[in-house]
């Protein structure tokens, strides 16, 4: 990446699923929140449904959108999302990450799964910005971190850093009427109050200080991408706010965003 460029947030968001789409408020709060942050030069994005280590690289050129869902209505399968590469990106991520400890490894064919183009498609509908989605290489919340904040220096080059998971993630607890399994909310004020007293220590070990942890999370996955959010705004964690809040499908919908 060249050239200055206004210093970006980092951010993460709860996805959802494709019928996100239909949702009579969550699309205009996701298009709401990306009308008021500053315009991305390029957005790297680190979603939940994507683990590989040693960190993987995705597709530099554009190609098909991953449907990574079963059992939903055909026009879920026919959504597209063509946005440009990000060749540049890839190879700051590469210089940036690329240690003993720390190898890459990439995958040019594979094109963006639901949990980056899902929120994507509500916040940038034109698919004019360039996109690259890396791994997970890891679910350990501290190796996130350290992640996230070898990757910050993108951020006074433009480049949107934005996780995607969702902030309460089970699957016996969804249900269409959205009603909201106490092991969710609980979960869900636990972090309100976490995120909001700025609380590193309480939010890397989620697993034993919040409540029903392995309830809202049997696997962290879908909190991890937070991690990395909170690695890239270390430097910022007094500014942290919760962008977007409540429930879909009795998930816990809660929305971040640093700096």
């Amino acid at each position: 990446m060249t050239g200055t460029a206004e210093r970006m947030p980092a951010i993460y968001v709860s996805h959802g699923a494709p019928l996100l789409a239909d949702d009579p408020l969550w699309p205009a709060q996701l298009a709401a929140w990306s009308g008021e942050l500053p315009r991305p030069k390029a957005i790297l994005m680190i979603s939940a449904h994507w683990e590989d280590a040693p960190l993987a690289i995705g597709a530099t050129t554009t190609v098909p959108l991953i449907y990574d869902f079963h059992g939903l209505p055909e026009h879920y399968y026919q959504v597209t999302y063509p946005t440009p590469g990000a060749p540049e990106l890839a190879d700051r991520v590469r210089k940036l990450l690329r240690t003993p400890g720390m190898p890459t490894q990439d995958f040019p064919e594979r094109g963006l799964d639901h949990g980056a183009y899902v929120p994507l498609r509500e916040m940038y509908p034109d698919a004019d910005i360039p996109v690259l989605q890396v791994s997970l290489p890891t679910l350990d919340p501290r190796r996130l971190v350290d992640m996230g904040r070898k990757l910050a220096p993108l951020r006074d080059e433009g480049v949107l850093i934005m996780g995607s998971g969702f902030f309460t993630h089970n699957f016996r607890a969804m249900n269409m009427e959205n009603r909201v399994h106490s092991a969710m909310a609980e979960f869900d004020a636990w972090g309100s109050e976490v995120l909001g007293a700025h609380d590193l220590d309480g939010l890397l070990d989620f697993e034993r200080k919040a409540p029903s942890s392995r309830l809202a999370h049997p696997r962290s996955d879908h909190l991890a991408p937070l991690f990395v959010a909170l690695g890239a705004g270390l430097d910022e964690l007094d500014t942290q706010r919760s962008v977007i809040e409540g429930f879909w499908l009795g998930m816990a919908k809660r929305s971040v965003q640093i700096g």
